[in-house]
C-alpha cells in the first residue's frame, strides 16, 4: 500500500514539474527563434521577394518600344555599362564619373553622406552634451531642438528654396558676399549640394542628439564622481568615460543616419531639383519615369547593395564593441 502511494506521489511530482506545453520545453535560444518566425515571414514577404524581383528585372534589357516592361535576359550587362559609363549617354546624369564628381550620381551621394552625417554627428553630440546637463528651461530647449526634425521634407525644401532664391531670400546675398555662391545657386550643382547638406544638418542633427542623449543618460554618474576625486579633467572624463560608454549608441545613430542619407531624394527635388544635383535615388526615379525599368532596377539594386555593405560594417563593428564590453 505504501509503495502504491509513493508511486502515486512520484507521478504527481513529475506532472507538476513537467512543461505545460511545447514552448516550455524549448531552450532560451530556441524560444527566441520561434518568436522571430513572424518577423522573418514578414520580412521575406515584404522585403526579400521585392528585392529578388528587382534583381531579376535588372538582369534584363530595357524595353522602350514594347508592351512588356523589360526585354530579353542580358545578364549583368546593365551593371557593367553603368559602372563603366557606357550607359551615361541615355541617363539624365552619369552614374559614375570620377572626372565630374559633382555630376555623378554615385559620387554626389557619397560626398553628401560623408559630409552631412559627419556634421550631424558632431553637432548632435554637442547638443546631447548640453541637454544632458541640469539647467533651468532644459525642457523648452529640448522642444526647440526638436522643431526642425518635425518639419516635413517638402516644407523643409521650400524653406531653403526661398532662403536661397535670388531676389527673395537673403541667403544668396550673404553667401555671395563671402565669395562662396554663384548668382543663382539653385541651378549650380556645387552650390545646391552645399544647400542640401546645410538643410539636412539643420533638420536631422536633432535626431542624432536624441539617440546620443539616450546613451549619455545611461552612463553611471558615480563614474564621474570617482574621476573628479582622481583629479581627471573634463577632457579626460569625456575621453575615458563618456565617449567609450556612449559609443554603442553613437554607432546605432550613425547606422540609421547613413542608411537614410543614402536614400536622399526629397530635399534635393524640392530645392535645386534632381536635374541640378543627381543622386542615386534621383537616378532611380528618372530612369523609371523614362521607361527604362531594367536600368532603374539595376541602379536600385546597386544602391541597396551599398546600403547593405555599410550596415554590415556598422553591425560588425558594433558586435566587436559588445564582445569587448
Amino acid at each position: 500500500m505504501a509503495t502504491s502511494d509513493e508511486h502515486g506521489r512520484g507521478r504527481l511530482r513529475s506532472a507538476a514539474v513537467a512543461p505545460a506545453n511545447w514552448t516550455e520545453r524549448l531552450s532560451e535560444q530556441g524560444f527566441a527563434y520561434v518568436l522571430l518566425v513572424p518577423t522573418l515571414l514578414l520580412v521575406s514577404t515584404m522585403a526579400l521577394w521585392p528585392l529578388v524581383s528587382t534583381f531579376e528585372m535588372s538582369l534584363r534589357a530595357d524595353a522602350l518600344f514594347s508592351a512588356e516592361y523589360v526585354g530579353e535576359f542580358v545578364g549583368f550587362e546593365n551593371y557593367v555599362e553603368l559602372l563603366t559609363g557606357e550607359r551615361n549617354a541615355v541617363l539624365g546624369s552619369p552614374f559614375l564619373d570620377f572626372g565630374q564628381p559633382f555630376q555623378s550620381a554615385l559620387t554626389v551621394t557619397l560626398i553628401y553622406v560623408a559630409i552631412a552625417v559627419t556634421l550631424e554627428t558632431v553637432i548632435g553630440f554637442g547638443q546631447a552634451l548640453v541637454l544632458d546637463q541640469s539647467f533651468r528651461g532644459r525642457r523648452w530647449v529640448r522642444v526647440a531642438i526638436l522643431i526642425p526634425w518635425a518639419v516635413p521634407i517638402a516644407i523643409q525644401g521650400l524653406i531653403f528654396w526661398l532662403f536661397f532664391q535670388p531676389g527673395i531670400g537673403v541667403g544668396t546675398d550673404v553667401m555671395q558676399s563671402l565669395g562662396v555662391f554663384s548668382a543663382n545657386p539653385l541651378i549650380n550643382t556645387t552650390d545646391t549640394l552645399i544647400i542640401v547638406i546645410v538643410a539636412d544638418v539643420w533638420k536631422t542633427s536633432a535626431f542624432m542628439a536624441l539617440l546620443i542623449l539616450a546613451g549619455l543618460q545611461s552612463v553611471d554618474r558615480s563614474l564621474y564622481d570617482v574621476a573628479k576625486v582622481a583629479g581627471a579633467s573634463r577632457v579626460q572624463q569625456f575621453r575615458y568615460i563618456t565617449f567609450p560608454l556612449v559609443l554603442p549608441a553613437l554607432l546605432v545613430a550613425l547606422l540609421f543616419r547613413t542608411i537614410q542619407s543614402m536614400r536622399v531624394y526629397g530635399i534635393i527635388e524640392t530645392t535645386g531639383g534632381c536635374s541640378t544635383l543627381p543622386s542615386l535615388t534621383c537616378l532611380v526615379v528618372s530612369t523609371f519615369r523614362s521607361g527604362r525599368y531594367a536600368t532603374s532596377a539595376a541602379v536600385a539594386f546597386i544602391t541597396a547593395g551599398i546600403v547593405a555593405l555599410v550596415a554590415l560594417v556598422y553591425i560588425v563593428k558594433f558586435a566587436d564593441l559588445e564582445v569587448g564590453a
